[in-house]
């Protein structure tokens, strides 16, 4: 029995892992390779029976995990976001989830033949969108503009929101009677607001108060949160069911936006543990359907899910941005992001137990319906979600521009060839005669300080992939890196080689650094002396009649390349260990002595 719980522990390891790797990849949306690793794990080849394995502890389990990937979507969540769009996040949580509640409702009705008591409970579950799928998608598309943000706080917020809808509804259909129904209603409403509420209040503002006064130690920081966000879950749904949503939700939020105490490692922690619970959640709960269940459902459940997403959604944005600031492409894009996630799936799987075993016999048929759901939102949103965005100009799910963290000569120089061939450049530095320069020349900068602590939330990096690190002060460099890794990734974040000579030839950690620029001797003391003395930054188109070896020749052994830039405007970056390898029909960029191809000739 130990060796086949082990062996299923491994299976949900190595199937997650693989399955969001592979996603990566091919860039497909995780969810969808996610649930089918689970189907094949569980009915299609049987290696996993979740059942078996966990018993009576797999809700608990998926109930506490739902609650710390909500607590790290909080943890996201900044008020400034909402900066002019406010009511429309609002609206979407409020007015949009009352019309797809009665749509959802409606159809349900119409399509399973559940009766109205059913019908209007899975329309309630059918509310929420979710981080667990919402911020992988974004994360992947990368919109820019306010739209991204409206649709990060929706999926995050809408989760609580749609679980206490479905909690209510829930407790209507177990009271009897529309007095007790009502009375149940208020009282589950007022549990939910004040002690769900005060719960995630209460435990941010302690969480705030043992970090502000060092009595926590870094080691320790994330082991304690852990427990006071857990705490707060299960003592809010003890008191009132599912109310340790809002719990958390708020918990995050309140953390998120508070300036006493610094949660960086909290942060990164939870987002690396995001990914591993929802790997695994995906898959536990796939591998317990069955291939019966679902085709069962399969014709009335592509009409509701083609209800959901022409209907529900067109609804439910129209009515929410009325009047707004949104553009039309902005609006648009806001109905091609409404997929359903693993909150859905694990309240839908509670409710069907707990109605089933008072007597509603058709309430089994809310888990394969809200599966149908899952994976047809996912797979349409998914897959129209990113080609939506490019059409529409509101997202670069592969954005080439370049963040430069120092703004001189040079610097300027290469960001100007780069604007004007058409690609985002933004410059941020803390002088500002260098800021003020650049500005002058029409290039977009922010004066101030890359490590200053609402910078990056103040700094628009719509259609930016990539941080250059390019001050004199390689400790400066480093600490950008260690600051934006989180947003670009470890491969797009580029630094200069430090100058080892003025320090003595001592060599930062190489887990600090970036990726280093161009070559090991070009560091920021070599690239200013030599554009001092007149070199250029210039843009080289290569051909099959002058090509890379006929650039060497022309511009001698001092040339620097920098980036090459290749028949579909990707940028390839050269650093001290990728050499360049430019070809006929690409660009070549790089910073060269104009007098040396004057010697030449």
């Amino acid at each position: 029995m130990s060796e086949t719980a082990l062996a299923a522990i491994v299976t949900i390891i190595v199937f997650g892992a693989a399955s969001q790797w592979l996603a990566w990849r091919v860039g497909l949306p995780s969810i969808l390779l996610l649930l089918l690793a689970g189907f094949v794990a569980g009915p299609v080849t049987g290696l996993l029976d979740t059942d078996l394995l966990l018993g009576d502890l797999l809700f608990p389990i998926v109930s506490l995990s739902v609650a710390l990937i909500l607590y790290e979507g909080g943890l996201s969540l900044r008020f400034s976001e909402l900066s002019g769009v406010g009511g429309v996040a609002r609206n979407l949580m409020s007015i949009g989830a009352l019309l797809t509640w009665v749509v959802a409702a409606l159809g349900a009705y119409l399509l399973f033949d559940l009766g109205w008591a059913l019908s209007a409970l899975l329309g309630a579950i059918l509310v929420v969108t979710g981080p667990t799928v919402i911020l992988p998608l974004l994360r992947q598309i990368r919109p820019s503009g306010a739209v991204g943000h409206i649709l990060k706080w929706e999926g995050i917020v809408i989760d609580p929101v749609g679980a206490l809808l479905a909690v209510l509804v829930f407790e209507a259909l177990l009271s009897g009677g529309a007095k007790a129904a009502t009375a149940h209603v208020l009282v589950a409403v007022l549990k939910t607001i004040v002690v769900g509420g005060g719960l995630g209040l209460l435990s941010a503002g302690l969480l705030v108060v043992l970090l502000r006064r060092y009595w926590v130690p870094d080691f320790l920081q994330n082991a304690v949160s852990l427990m006071f966000v857990s705490a707060a879950f299960v003592a809010a749904n003890h008191v009132q069911h599912e109310s340790g949503l809002l719990a958390v939700t708020l918990m995050g939020i309140a953390l998120a936006n508070q300036k006493y105490a610094d949660i960086r490692h909290i942060v990164e922690f939870k987002e690396n543990l995001r990914v591993l619970l929802i790997s695994a959640l995906f898959i536990l709960l796939a591998a317990r359907l069955e291939v019966t269940d679902l085709t069962s459902v399969a014709l009335p459940g592509a009409l509701f899910v083609g209800l959901l997403i022409v209907v529900a959604r067109p609804v439910t944005v129209w009515a929410s941005t009325w009047r707004s600031t949104l553009s039309r492409k902005e609006r648009t894009f806001l109905l091609c992001m409404a997929p359903r996630g693993i909150v859905a799936a694990a309240v839908a799987s509670v409710f069907a137990l707990r109605l089933e075993e008072v007597g509603y016999e058709q309430a089994g048929l809310l888990v394969p319906v809200t599966f149908t759901v899952i994976v047809g939102t996912v797979a349409v949103y998914g897959l129209a979600a990113p080609v939506a965005a490019r059409r529409l100009g509101v997202a670069d799910p592969n954005p080439q521009g370049i963040l430069f963290v120092g703004a001189h000569g040079w610097v300027r120089a290469l960001a100007q060839t780069l604007n004007d061939k058409g690609y985002r450049v933004l410059l941020v530095d803390t002088n500002r005669d260098h800021a003020a320069v650049a500005r002058m020349a029409g290039l977009p900068t922010y004066t101030g300080s890359i490590l200053a602590e609402y910078a990056l939330d103040e700094i628009d990096l719509g259609g930016i992939g990539r941080l250059f690190a390019v001050t004199p002060n390689e400790w400066v460099n480093v600490l950008a890196i260690q600051r934006v890794t989180r947003l670009f990734g470890h491969a797009e974040c580029y630094q200069l080689p430090p100058d080892t000579e003025s320090s003595g030839k001592r060599s930062l950690h190489k887990h600090l650094q970036g990726r280093l620029l161009f070559d090991d001797q070009m560091n920021a003391a070599a690239l200013e002396e030599r554009f001092a003395a007149g070199a250029t930054i210039k843009a080289t188109p290569l051909s099959d009649e002058f090509g890379y070896a006929d650039f060497r020749n022309l511009y001698g052994p001092d040339a620097v390349p920098m980036m090459v830039i290749d028949s579909n405007s990707r940028i390839t970056v050269v650093s001290a260990k990728t050499p360049p390898d430019p070809q006929p029909g690409q660009t070549l960029i790089a910073l060269v002595r104009e007098q040396a191809a004057v010697a030449e000739q």
